[in-house]
């Protein structure tokens, strides 16, 4: 079972003409427990629409979205911020920290747990990514790497199934980068599916699997031996059998 599935999803967004824009085009696309998947593709190419689907964050136009086996596709919006907070953790380029709070604070501030052990946990996590000095640190103290390992602990918080980063290593250098794609393949151990999109080469070094996203069509998305969804080889052997 995939930790996080697209089957022939497609998303139209309205264009300036008469055709809609065509974001995603019957995009199959899954990931296993355990598994750190690269996403890239020049701008425009549909990456962020990918990474928004996958998080519950837009809906497809049409095809099936599924999160642990579980079909997510028509959730209500609540049920669908339930799923998210329950099962899927963000990184943000710029991280996305609160400036007035602490370090700890800002881990434990989209907490599913009781508040009292939402702070104990938001300390360990902080530890285990090497900032056990800095759990009373306010951002604007904290070097951009440090800031990072504050968001990776805060996707963390709830522990997600899936971890979806946007470009996590855009704004560090190439040793803080590594430093990050190191606390990615700790986190992969763990059986959390991991997914970055970015134009990092670095990134591809990490990655167990890269796959390529150009003009909404991706290429790579299923693992290999998996390239045909259930649905479909359900489809294909009810055809053999008919053919017999």
């Amino acid at each position: 079972m995939y930790s996080v599935e697209l089957r022939g999803v497609t998303k139209r967004y309205p264009g300036g003409g008469a055709e809609p824009v065509v974001a995603l085009d019957d995009v199959d696309f899954a990931v296993e427990p355990g598994e750190f998947v690269a996403v890239v593709g020049p701008s425009g190419s549909g990456k962020s629409t990918l990474l928004n689907v996958l998080g519950l964050l837009d809906d497809p136009t049409a095809g099936q979205r599924l999160l642990d086996g579980t079909d997510v596709t028509d959730l209500s919006v609540a049920e669908r911020t339930a799923a998210r907070k329950r099962s899927i953790g963000f990184v943000f380029q710029d991280f996305h920290l609160l400036p007035t709070l602490t370090a700890v604070e800002n881990v434990a501030l989209p907490t599913a747990f009781d508040p009292g052990d939402a702070s104990d946990r938001a300390a360990d996590l902080l530890t285990r990514f090497g900032l056990g000095d800095r759990l009373d640190h306010e951002p604007s103290e904290l070097s951009g790497g440090q800031k990072q390992r504050v968001a990776i602990a805060r996707s963390l918080i709830n522990e997600p199934a899936v971890l979806l980063a946007d470009e996590p290593t855009g704004n560090l250098d190439t040793e803080t980068g590594e430093s990050i794609l190191a606390e990615f393949e700790r986190v992969k151990e763990e059986g959390v599916a991991v997914v970055a999109v970015t134009h990092d080469p670095l990134v591809k070094e990490y990655a167990d699997r890269v796959v390529e996203l150009t003009d909404g069509v991706l290429v790579g998305g299923v693992p290999a031996g998996d390239e045909t969804p259930p649905e479909t080889a359900r489809g294909a052997e009810a055809t053999a059998a008919g053919d017999r």
